[in-house]
């Protein structure tokens, strides 16, 4: 039996980076995914898994609106039941400079999506995990934030750092209702945010930009989205049943060296 098989997942921000890794990866090991992103394209993804024999729909839902949440976690009920798996994965990432964000819009869009729309997802998603008897929250959540941060990620390092707060907090108050709540700290993965941060960064050559990125990595490489969906779906099945309120780092080993030039 598959890991997952029998198990219905709502993933968030599927439609491509590490939502579709985390929705291919799902797919593969058996649950019915409940894909949910803001734009048309997961739908069509939705109807690639199906037409590769794997149980999904497409829903285009805003995570940072709680009535559109709210319609999301409805059709996943009406189409496959009560969820036993949630992927808080949808998020944003747009660098600024601190003191230019004047207008804070840059602000809050990072709280409106990458914090409030977890919190409005979980808080629609959890009370049928409760009627269930359980199941599993994963939080996207990175390493920026938490462990480090550049130059222009104030509002990306904060939002993600706060998910960390909230997962163990959520793990917490979620304990006695058999709910596990874990975050999921990516390093550099090759996406299309990343793809448009190395644009920010080096709109000349952003590939010059994201081969240093690589460089500066233990194991000279950004990992593929499907690496971070393994790491979700072990998240997500009885395999992590004693695991709770923990963040897991998968970043290649990027935030291991104490500097950048000793030892080179």
């Amino acid at each position: 039996m598959k890991k997952l098989e029998g198990k219905t997942a709502v993933i968030t921000g599927a439609s491509k980076g590490i939502g579709e890794g985390i929705a291919r990866v799902y797919a593969k090991y058996g649950a019915k995914c409940v894909l949910a992103a803001r734009g048309e394209q997961v739908l069509a993804l939705a109807e690639q898994l199906r037409s590769e024999g794997y149980e999904a729909i497409g829903v285009q839902a805003d995570v940072s609106d709680y009535e559109s949440v709210r319609k999301l976690v409805q059709k996943a009920e009406d189409t496959y039941g009560r969820a036993d798996v949630l992927v808080c994965n949808a998020g944003v990432c747009v660098l600024k400079d601190f003191m230019e964000d004047d207008d804070f819009k840059n602000r809050d869009l990072h709280f409106d999506i990458n914090i409030k729309g977890v919190w409005n997802t979980v808080k629609v998603v959890v009370p049928g995990m409760i009627e269930k008897g359980g199941g599993s929250v994963v939080i996207m959540s990175s390493v920026t934030g938490d462990m480090v941060a550049d130059p222009g990620e104030a509002a990306y390092a904060t939002s993600k750092a706060a998910l960390v707060g909230l997962t163990k907090s959520l793990a917490r108050e979620f304990a006695d209702k058999n709910i596990r709540v874990n975050a999921i700290c990516p390093g550099y993965v090759l996406t299309p945010l990343v793809e448009g941060m190395a644009k920010q960064s080096d709109p000349e050559n952003p590939a010059r930009a994201i081969q240093a990125i690589a460089d500066a990595v233990p194991l000279k490489r950004l990992a593929d989205p499907c690496e971070v969906g393994e790491l979700a779906a072990f998240l997500g099945s009885s395999e992590s049943s004693y695991i709770t309120g923990t963040q897991i780092v998968i970043d290649g080993g990027s935030t291991l060296p104490e500097t950048t030039s000793m030892g080179q």
